[in-house]
């Protein structure tokens, strides 16, 4: 069984750290070092290419000395020393000429002999503070990295509450967090995300965010829903921007939960860039897309080889005409289906009527219905159906592998409507 271990945080920040050895065990000690503020000095007559990397850019934070251990006078002045140099009894020897000088030593050849050990460690930035985790395996480096991984896994995961133990204050800064949502599936949350949501103080959503995500906020959590609909914006972009740095300027952390991504067709740059103005530190996590999302839910590629090299994405209020034309060029129109008779219109100036459209309501979701149809008879079938937003619109030869297509063209050839709804 082996010694017990205290494990403790260390400021190094400014103090010297003598590592002995060349290899990619000091390199990756060495970096870690210096991102922690270490003064470092390195003794080794040759040095892998991972640490000659790291040397290459030698500041007054690092030094090397290139020649072997040379004895306790070595390690004057220094705080910590770790060795890792491949010869054991160089290593044992590093260790004793420590221990008399009351100076701690991590041995990367044999922690038994080790008076420190090095934890296998990592971190979580969740809003203004950086969570970092050190799990010491026992003198198993393995079960270390296992156990390290699993506890960074459960933090990003969302599951547990690391919002701020005090009330956040005003004076004490806060933070904005641009959040894609993605196209409505929370399981499509990215890591990011969910951490940040863990964190948050408060979010501001629009309404095509999940809201079995929403559902799981802690009750303190307060949610300011700023939604939108087609030709109704009951609370206008402009107040949007000064909830979102009111909010950080009383101290808290805050998200803006954005369906999809933040950036595509959304407004989030207009979002960050008044809370910049305002001198609000802000973050952008992107979401995945509802205009690549969507499509694929349905088995629809935006682009595949041989039938569509590329595609454009537009509002549904955009000039289609300057698009490229052919059927070839894949379009995705998202906010579209009011406008849906006038775009069909302007794209059959330069496509044949028997394009393939596609429309997904309620992409990604339990509630998700794709209707089929070319340019020709696709405004008719939107009306039959009753079409609705949320919905994304494909317009291109791609529509023709989305997963009921062949149903569709068999329905057709008996002169049947073509109503074709799928649930994904």
């Amino acid at each position: 069984m082996s010694a017990p271990v205290t494990l403790l945080g260390l400021r190094l920040t400014g103090r010297r750290v003598v590592c002995v050895g060349g290899g990619s065990v000091t390199a990756r000690r060495v970096k870690d070092l210096l991102a922690d503020g270490a003064l470092v000095t390195v003794i080794a007559p040759e040095v892998g290419a991972g640490l000659a990397g790291i040397l290459a850019q030698e500041g007054a934070s690092l030094t090397h000395l290139p020649r072997p251990y040379a004895g306790a006078a070595d390690l004057d002045d220094a705080w910590l020393v770790h060795t890792a140099t491949g010869h054991p009894q160089v290593d044992a020897q590093v260790g004793r000429d420590a221990d008399e000088r009351r100076i701690w030593c991590a041995d990367a050849g044999d922690a038994s002999r080790a008076s420190a050990h090095v934890p296998a460690r990592g971190q979580v930035e969740v809003g203004d503070a950086t969570l970092r985790v050190a799990v010491h395996g026992g003198g198993d480096p393995r079960r270390a990295i296992t156990a390290r991984n699993a506890a960074l896994d459960h933090l990003a995961s969302g599951i547990v509450d690391l919002r701020a133990s005090e009330p956040r204050r005003e004076g004490r800064p806060g933070w904005v967090a641009l959040v894609g949502a993605g196209p409505g599936d929370d399981g499509l949350l990215t890591r990011r995300a969910a951490a940040l949501l863990a964190s948050a103080d408060v979010v501001v959503t629009d309404r095509l965010v999940p809201t079995s995500t929403l559902a799981l906020l802690p009750p303190e959590v307060r949610i300011i829903d700023v939604g939108k609909q087609p030709d109704h914006h009951p609370v206008p972009q402009h107040e949007i921007n000064a909830i979102l740095v009111r909010e950080a300027q009383a101290g808290h952390g805050v998200v803006r939960f954005k369906g999809g991504d933040p950036y595509v067709l959304g407004r989030g740059g207009e979002e960050r860039l008044a809370c910049e103005e305002a001198g609000i530190r802000v973050e952008v996590v992107p979401g995945i897309t509802s205009a690549i999302a969507v499509p694929a839910a349905a088995g629809i590629p935006v682009t595949h080889r041989g039938v569509s090299r590329g595609f454009t994405v537009v509002t549904g209020h955009e000039d289609l005409a300057a698009l490229p034309s052919g059927s070839d060029h894949t379009v995705v129109i998202l906010m579209g289906v009011a406008a849906l008779a006038r775009n069909v219109e302007i794209l059959r100036g330069s496509r044949p009527g028997t394009t393939p459209v596609g429309i997904i309501e309620r992409g990604c979701t339990p509630e998700q219905r794709v209707t089929l149809g070319t340019l020709d008879d696709i405004v008719e079938l939107a009306e039959q159906r009753r079409v609705a937003n949320p919905a994304v619109i494909v317009i291109g030869d791609v529509v023709r592998l989305a997963h009921d297509w062949a149903g569709r063209t068999e329905q057709s050839a008996s002169h049947t409507p073509s109503l074709v709804g799928a649930d994904a």
